[in-house]
């Protein structure tokens, strides 16, 4: 009999009183069984108090308590900090908002151990996968455009690059050193995917669709844009002048 992986979740969260019950809910009840940790910013919408009765009523599910709101980046760095200080064997982020499917999640793991794969990312823009019908116009052409632009500066056949719902193996982030990652925000994403690259990791893309949040409000503002490009066009230009690189071994 073969032993599931050990599996945790991780989320951050800012104002997601309205989404965590639902999304906890459905997570708590997936099979195999996964852990969930959540770093919470002090949301003032009460989501630690939410989060904090639910790590009462479940063993599995834990909760970060940070003291003022310091960005994604550093929220995703702390969770997981706490997963690989437990020896999980796969990390997974997923966002708070409901835009994950949360039943691919084990689609993602199963296939980063079929595959031996050190990422795996729930890509909205490989063939099966997409947006659903409420992504406006802009919003679509703002994603597509970012991940195009960072699959051009990375030299990488991934065509989601900036996909917050990815599995990583724990091994993998200890080799690339993932707590010395500089992201405030959402550039996190691309960094790490960099890192891997670097130390020729394996890349696989799996088919997801995006649902657009239906309560609360998206934190995604002009700043975090403005970052995650200026740090993509960094990284680009020194991986063209001459930044060591191994190759990629990735496919979808």
């Amino acid at each position: 009999m073969t032993t599931s992986p050990r599996v945790i979740v991780c989320m951050t969260t800012y104002n997601e009183a309205e989404n965590l019950p639902i999304i906890a809910e459905r997570l708590i009840a997936l099979k195999p069984l996964v852990d969930v940790v959540v770093t919470d910013d002090t949301s003032p919408d009460g989501t630690g108090e939410t989060a904090d009765s639910l790590a009462a009523s479940c063993e599995r599910f834990h909760v970060i308590h940070r003291p003022e709101r310091q960005g994604v980046g550093p929220a995703i760095r702390a969770g997981i900090k706490y997963g690989l200080a437990d020896d999980y064997d796969f990390l997974v982020l997923v966002d708070a908002d409901l835009s994950h499917d949360v039943d691919d999640i084990w689609t993602l793991v199963e296939t980063a151990q079929k595959d031996e794969a050190d990422l795996v990312i729930g890509s909205r823009y490989v063939a099966g996968g997409g947006l659903d019908a409420d992504w406006g116009w802009f919003r679509r052409a703002e994603s597509q455009g970012g991940s195009a632009y960072a699959r051009f500066m990375l030299g990488t056949h991934v065509r989601d690059c900036t996909s917050g719902f990815r599995c990583y193996r724990a091994s993998i982030l200890r080799r690339i050193q993932v707590e010395t990652t500089a992201s405030a925000g959402y550039f996190f994403q691309i960094e790490t995917l960099a890192r891997i690259m670097d130390v020729g990791g394996v890349v696989v893309e799996v088919p997801t669709t995006y649902t657009d949040r239906r309560l609360g409000e998206s934190k995604i503002s002009s700043w975090i844009a403005l970052e995650a490009l200026w740090m993509t066009t960094l990284v680009g230009l020194g991986r063209l002048f001459g930044r060591p690189r191994s190759g990629l071994r990735s496919h979808v």
